[in-house]
């Protein structure tokens, strides 16, 4: 028996990316469903999915009246999954960074039991291209420095491409993770790894986007580190949930 899996793409003017992604998802697992959450894109990208699910049964859509961040996208789309049943909801890039040619490997591993599975650049087999030095060594220094002040058990701490089957969303206690932007990421894995969930890398290669702009700047990676920093000494002195409240 199949276990029913969705792909959740957060869009924000994504309008030439979004049948791209759809598409490639498609044909690499046909037998997942895809949720696109648009945060009313002035683009058009969510008149597009509207279509684009009028067209596939398997293509369905979120409205949401504002940009809130990418936290706030998924966390709404966690919650249309719960509300349909899902049993593995993965998170998934619409800009193609994430190739959903290397989801049937997550989903095997998925598939042995793993409550959280991490679509690793920096583990052995994981790479990425087509990004510029600094931002590589902003991305792995970030990385590495959550890793070590939150003491995670994992390479790529700040991965965007990741399954999470449906126990894993409802024991790490989503709505304890208050971060919404870049950050919601390492947020995410801390509280998975609180709660004593099982979590697995798998090697992926990232590829730069090839249409439109990053969302991405150093503020906000910088802003990021800032507030692994009050957790990491939080949790070092035992003030944990609140500091990190306090830091969001």
């Amino acid at each position: 028996m199949s276990v029913r899996t969705v792909v959740i793409i957060p869009t924000y003017n994504e309008l030439v990316n979004l049948p791209l992604i759809v598409g490639r998802v498609r044909a690499a697992t046909p037998e997942v469903d895809i949720l696109v959450v648009d945060d009313n894109s002035p683009d058009g990208t969510g008149t597009l999915a509207d279509e684009m699910a009028a067209a596939d049964s398997h293509i369905h859509v979120l409205h949401r009246t504002g940009k809130e961040g990418l936290g706030a996208a998924y966390k709404a789309g966690f919650a249309w999954g719960f509300e349909h049943g899902y049993e593995r909801m993965i998170e998934m890039d619409a800009d193609g960074s994430h190739q959903p040619e290397q989801l049937p490997a997550m989903l095997a591993k998925a598939d042995e039991g793993v409550d959280l599975v991490i679509g690793s650049r920096y583990v052995p087999g994981g790479k990425v291209e087509n990004w510029p030095l600094h931002r590589l060594i902003l991305s792995r220094g970030g990385s590495t420095y959550a890793r070590i002040m939150l003491k995670l058990p994992a390479k790529d701490v700040t991965g965007g491409y990741r399954v999470f089957s449906a126990h894993a969303l409802r024991e790490l206690h989503l709505e304890d993770v208050q971060s919404a932007g870049y950050n919601f990421q390492v947020d995410m894995l801390w509280h998975a790894h609180r709660a004593g969930l099982s979590i697995a890398e798998v090697p992926i290669t990232f590829v730069e986007r090839v249409h439109g702009r990053s969302k991405m700047s150093g503020n906000i990676v910088f802003e990021a580190m800032w507030r692994v920093t009050v957790w990491g000494f939080s949790e070092r002195f035992g003030q944990g949930r609140a500091a990190r409240r306090a830091a969001n």
